[in-house]
């Protein structure tokens, strides 16, 4: 996919909905019927990742001048809900490029870090690995124990991650340290860009998990790793902190969409079940209580959508932030979470067995509740915001 629009990453309606119409075409006609050998084979198939290249998916978020589509926060969540209608495995391998990796490095990377990385990014040349959560500090970075210590002009980075998306295959580690003690100045984190083959640098065994097969993560060892001066991100100690939060909160509309995208396939895999089914010679569908937990999972679908939409236009204009991305990431998440298990309930004994997309999606979809933060998390954001707000008079 290319843009065909002018002007500093302006893409016009009629670009965008090429972009889109190509992006939905390749989820159902080419990877939908993939779906049940990327499960079983732990791996999207090197076609469709080429596939995904050639598209410019690897660089969609990424600005124009860095050879990506150039797609805001508006835009990129109407691509998020129709790549959250197939398996979360493609998502999840350009998500970090794109994403809370990718996003860093648009937002307080120096121009030689960009000019450097970025370009590679985008055509997924490069994947970049978002290297935070440890054992002990998951949603909170403020808990960080990897830390960064000077030598000369260099740094040296010891500590360990855990869970990091894409690791097995990361060529670049974004990676979070504490370079001093958390005091009244700040939390003491700074970012690092880490090449994946520097000295030092393990990459543990991938992770099995409930779910996302085809999505990998793992641990990462950093033991003594030397990096110099241009790895510091943004050139400063004390971006760190500010780039993770605001990563992840871009991050979180992001995956509310995609939760969005996928509550939408389990319900249209309902609708269709429920219509063919039979039960005594009778359609389940006809069945009151089989309506009425589809009207529940519709309504679920339409308000997910509404909020991710209006949380993202409130990012793209500075108007919110804080609240909207918290509360639609909250919402989305559960909402998703309630309409896969209906889904399953509504297939009956069918909706347990492996390879039915009901049953791959409960499994899936469980993580959304998870990773960018918690749910817990959320309403403590959103909650301790609304306090804030109220004190400052807001």
């Amino acid at each position: 996919m290319t843009s065909t629009s002018t002007g500093a990453d302006v893409i016009t309606p009629d670009d965008f909905r090429v972009i889109l119409d190509q992006t939905r075409d390749f989820v159902r006609s080419v990877v939908m019927k993939r779906e049940q050998r990327i499960a079983e084979d732990d791996r999207v198939p090197a076609e469709i990742v080429e596939q995904a290249k050639a598209m410019g998916l690897f660089g969609y978020a990424i600005p124009q001048k860095w050879g990506g589509l150039g797609l805001n926060l508006a835009q990129d969540v109407e691509l998020a809900m129709e790549l959250g209608y197939t398996t979360l495995a493609l998502r999840s391998l350009f998500g970090t490029n794109n994403g809370i990796a990718g996003q860093v490095l648009v937002g307080f990377g120096t121009g030689e870090q960009q000019a450097t990385w970025l370009e590679r990014i985008a055509s997924g040349e490069v994947v970049a690995s978002f290297a935070l959560t440890e054992s002990g500090a998951g949603s909170n970075p403020a808990s960080l124990r990897t830390a960064a210590r000077r030598s000369g002009e260099d740094w040296i980075i010891n500590g360990e991650k855990r869970f990091i998306t894409n690791a097995p295959v990361a060529n670049l580690f974004v990676v979070f340290a504490r370079t001093r003690p958390a005091d009244n100045a700040g939390p003491g984190i700074s970012v690092f860009l880490v090449p994946a083959d520097a000295p030092g640098v393990q990459v543990g065994p991938e992770d099995r998990t409930m779910g996302q097969e085809g999505a990998w993560t793992a641990e990462v060892r950093f033991s003594d790793v030397r990096v110099g001066p241009e790895a510091l991100v943004g050139g400063r100690e004390d971006i760190g902190y500010r780039a993770a939060m605001t990563s992840l909160a871009r991050g979180r509309v992001h995956i509310a969409a995609l939760s969005v995208g996928t509550a939408q396939r389990a319900l249209d895999e309902s609708v269709a079940y429920a219509a063919t089914a039979t039960q005594g010679g009778t359609p389940i569908g006809e069945f009151q209580l089989v309506q009425a937990h589809l009207a529940d999972m519709q309504t679920g679908v339409m308000a997910g959508r509404a909020l991710v939409r209006d949380a993202a236009r409130a990012w793209v204009t500075g108007a919110d932030r804080r609240i909207a991305p918290s509360a639609a990431k909250l919402y989305c998440t559960e909402m998703v979470g309630r309409v896969a298990d209906s889904a399953v309930q509504i297939h009956g004994g069918t909706g347990y067995m492996r390879g039915v997309p009901v049953e791959r999606i409960y499994r899936d979809v469980r993580l959304l509740r998870l990773y960018e933060g918690t749910s817990e998390i959320q309403r403590l954001i959103i909650g301790a915001r609304l306090i804030g707000n109220a004190r400052t008079g807001r």
